[in-house]
C-alpha cells in the first residue's frame, strides 16, 4: 500500500495552509502515490500518455504466472518432484523453448522465495491487464490448473489460490465454483473427455454394460461441473453456460486482449474442454 505521499501531502499542507491546504496537500499526496505504485509496475509516468508496450504487458503477465505458480507449489513447504514436473508440463504445454523457457524457469524459481511479494505481482498483474476480467480469470485458472496438477488441492495451496483470487478481485464463491469446475475437468480429462472412457466398447455381459453406464453417468456430471451448471439443467441453460465460456475462453479474444502468444496452446486446450464437455451433453441428453 502506497501511503507516504499522502502523509507528506496533508502534513506539509495542514502546516501551511490549515484544514483547507490538508486537503489540497492529501491530493496532490494520492498523486504522487498513484505515480509511484504505476511507475513500480513497469509504466513510464514521465510522459503524458506513455506506458507500456502490448509486448511489454504480455511479458509481465508471463513472468507474473510463472512466479505465482512458483508461489502455489511452494504453499505446502518444500516443493516437490510434482511440482516441478508441473512446471515442465506446463511449459512444454505452452512450446517453451530456449530464453522464453529460461524465463519461465527463472519466474517459479522467484516465485518459491520465502519474500515473494506475492500481492505486489498481483496488483501488477491487475494494471497490465488494463483489469480485462477475462485474461485476470485466465491467470486465476492458470493457478488452479498448476495445482491440480497431481490431482488434489492441499489445504495450503487452497489458502494461497483464496489469497490469489482476493488480489485479482475475485470473490471466495467465485473461486470456489472454478475449483469445483477444475476439479470436474480433471476427472473428464481423465475419463477421454468426449468420446473417452465411457465409449470404450465392452461386449458381452451386464456387468460391462453396467459399468458403462455408469462410467458414462459419473463423465455427464462432471461435463455439467464443467460447464458451471447444475445437473439436468435445460438446454436452454446449458447452451447459454456453453456461450458465456466459450467467449471469455476464446483464444483470438483473449490474445487480443492481450494474453501472451506462449500461453494460446493452453487457451485452446481449455475452450476444447469445454467444447467437448457441451458436446456431450448435447448427445446424451440430445439437445440441438
Amino acid at each position: 500500500m502506497h501511503i507516504f505521499g499522502k502523509i507528506l501531502g496533508l502534513f506539509f499542507g495542514f502546516l501551511f495552509g490549515g484544514p483547507l491546504g490538508a486537503l489540497f496537500g492529501l491530493f496532490l499526496g494520492h498523486q504522487f502515490d498513484k505515480a509511484r505504485r504505476l511507475s513500480q509496475a513497469g509504466f513510464n509516468t514521465g510522459t503524458f500518455g506513455a506506458g507500456p508496450s502490448q509486448s511489454e504487458k504480455q511479458e509481465e503477465f508471463f513472468k507474473s504466472a510463472f512466479a505465482v505458480m512458483g508461489h502455489v507449489a511452494k504453499a505446502k513447504g518444500k516443493v516437490t518432484k510434482e511440482e516441478i514436473a508441473l512446471a515442465i508440463t506446463m511449459m512444454d504445454r505452452m512450446n517453451l523453448h530456449g530464453e522464453q523457457r529460461k524465463a519461465a524457469q527463472e519466474a517459479f524459481r522467484e516465485g518459491k522465495s520465502s519474500d515473494f511479494p506475492l500481492d505486489e505481482i498481483l496488483e501488477r498483474v491487475k494494471i497490465s491487464t488494463g483489469g480485462r476480467f477475462d485474461l485476470l480469470q485466465f491467470f486465476l485458472e492458470l493457478q488452479i490448473s498448476a495445482a491440480f496438477a497431481d490431482g488434489d488441492i492441499h489445504p495450503s495451496e487452497r489458502n494461497v489460490l483464496h489469497r490469489i483470487a482476493r488480489g485479482l478481485g475475485f470473490s471466495s464463491d467465485q473461486l470456489e465454483q472454478r475449483l469445483r469446475m477444475q476439479e470436474a475437468a480433471f476427472r473428464f480429462q481423465r475419463q477421454g473427455g468426449f468420446g473417452g472412457a465411457s465409449s470404450q466398447h465392452h461386449s458381452g455381459s451386464h456387468q460391462s454394460s453396467g459399468w458403462q453406464q455408469a462410467a458414462q453417468g459419473n463423465q455427464l456430471s462432471d461435463a455439467y461441473e464443467v460447464l458451471g451448471v447444475e445437473e439436468g439443467a435445460d438446454g436452454k441453460t446449458v447452451k447459454r453456460a456453453y456461450r458465456k465460456l466459450m467467449n471469455e475462453h476464446h483464444p483470438d479474444k483473449l490474445m487480443a486482449k492481450g494474453l501472451p502468444p506462449e500461453m494460446m496452446n493452453v487457451a485452446k486446450e481449455k475452450s476444447q474442454e469445454i467444447q467437448n464437455a457441451y458436446d456431450l451433453i448435447k448427445k446424451v441428453k440430445g439437445f440441438k
